[in-house]
């Protein structure tokens, strides 16, 4: 290694190391090392032969070790005081940085690594400067002025205090940098939170577009669906989307339910129809309580959505009508399946009809006794528990509280 060390100035550490094979970054460091090993005191053979065997992992090792400085020589065990220096007492203590009067947090002002505070730059502005240009960009005539157009008056006037930018910097650090129109402000709607415990005390409704054959032509369902049992209660397809045609629609259901004053809550989106002056008249002859989703929130009126959804992935259900009279032709079938004859997966596999004309509890008491017959003829099937049909739930909720109450009524 000292032939190579030798030789680098003379040849190139580039071609030399290229003619022997070694990398550039091995050659700094072996020298480096090399360098180091011929400052130690010769305490041993290692140290005398830097390119014996064992030398180079040492002389690995050393170059991981911070130089140390002039003067100084370097013991086993790292920089020690030179010969003839008188080493400092060890303060009382258990050693710890704070017995050595060193902060944990970093080195200490004037130490090696601390950093000295950033010194202002001598081509900034003075004081005084900064507030000229402070006082000139509050003046009256500028008040309504972008810094631009302030830097480019005062060119014009012979006047330069300062660059674009440096306005804008002092402006900053008065705080008089801030958005000076009038910003749209969207306002806090409540989640509406609404609860049924029985049949017609909370309805929701919506209206859904039908395909037809005709490009840009629908046709209209309106669906009036009672949210504890899922109970269609009122249902009409039209070719457009009206308020009459839903005050109607909502007259005949209320009518044909026989609702009273203050007994139902009625819960839409925003649609036109929904809070067209009409519908809103009705419900409040009727004494029904209206609510209305979040505006554009999607699921504040989840379960008119499921009801179109079920409608729409039934497998015969038409991709396109032909007209208005094939609408009225299906649509009669397909609400008489869903209410007599789907068991609704959330109403303990129960049908609608079931649920609002009060029948859930003998089809539950029937169930429980097939269930038990069958426990008992085969016990063995059933090693857990004996099998009992699942429980129609007590409540219903649009938005449920994160705790909500037992006693929480239907609020608009």
């Amino acid at each position: 290694m000292d032939i190579a060390v030798e030789m680098a100035p003379v040849v190139g550490i580039v071609a030399l190391c290229a003619a022997l094979c070694l990398s550039r970054a091995t050659f700094y460091r072996r020298r480096g090392a090399a360098e180091l090993a011929a400052d130690r005191p010769p305490d041993s053979a290692a140290a005398a032969v830097p390119d014996a065997p064992g030398a180079l992992a040492d002389a690995d090792r050393a170059t991981q070790e911070p130089a140390a400085p002039a003067g100084l020589a370097r013991c086993a065990s790292g920089p020690c005081p030179a010969a003839g220096a008188t080493p400092p007492a060890a303060p009382a203590g258990s050693g710890s940085p704070a017995d050595l009067g060193v902060a944990p947090g970093g080195p200490q002002p004037g130490s090696v690594g601390a950093q000295s505070p950033r010194q202002p730059s001598p081509r900034a502005l003075s004081e005084a400067e900064r507030a000229q240009v402070l006082a000139v960009l509050d003046e009256d005539r500028f008040c309504n002025l972008a810094p631009s157009e302030v830097y480019a008056t005062l060119l014009d006037e012979g006047r330069y205090l300062c660059s674009e930018r440096t306005m804008y910097r002092i402006l900053a650090e008065h705080s008089q940098l801030r958005e000076r129109r009038r910003q749209l402000c969207h306002p806090h709607y409540a989640a509406p939170e609404l609860m049924a415990r029985r049949p017609n005390q909370l309805w929701s409704w919506d209206i859904t577009k039908l395909k037809t054959f005709v490009k840009g032509q629908y046709l209209h369902l309106y669906v009036v669906l009672d949210v504890f049992s899922r109970y269609v209660v009122g249902w009409m397809v039209a070719e457009r989307e009206s308020g009459e045609l839903a005050k109607a629609l909502i007259d005949q259901t209320c009518l044909r339910q026989g609702i009273t004053p203050g007994e139902l809550t009625f819960h839409a989106d925003n649609g036109p129809a929904m809070v067209s002056q009409p519908v809103a008249l009705l419900l409040a002859s009727l004494g029904v309580t209206k609510s209305h989703s979040r505006p554009h929130v999607s699921d504040d009126n989840p379960f008119s959505e499921a009801q179109f959804k079920t409608l729409k992935y039934r497998p015969d259900f038409p991709e396109r009508f032909a007209s208005l009279a094939h609408a009225r032709e299906f649509l009669p079938v397909f609400f008489a399946w869903y209410n007599t004859e789907h068991h609704h997966s959330a109403l303990a596999l129960l049908t609608p009809h079931d649920v609002h004309h009060g029948l859930a509890d003998q089809r539950l008491e029937q169930r429980a006794r097939v269930l038990d017959a069958a426990y008992q003829q085969h016990p063995e099937r059933f090693p857990r528990r004996p099998p009992s049909p699942a429980s129609l739930p007590d409540a219903v909720w649009i938005n449920p509280p994160k705790t909500p109450t037992a006693t929480q009524e239907p609020q608009a």
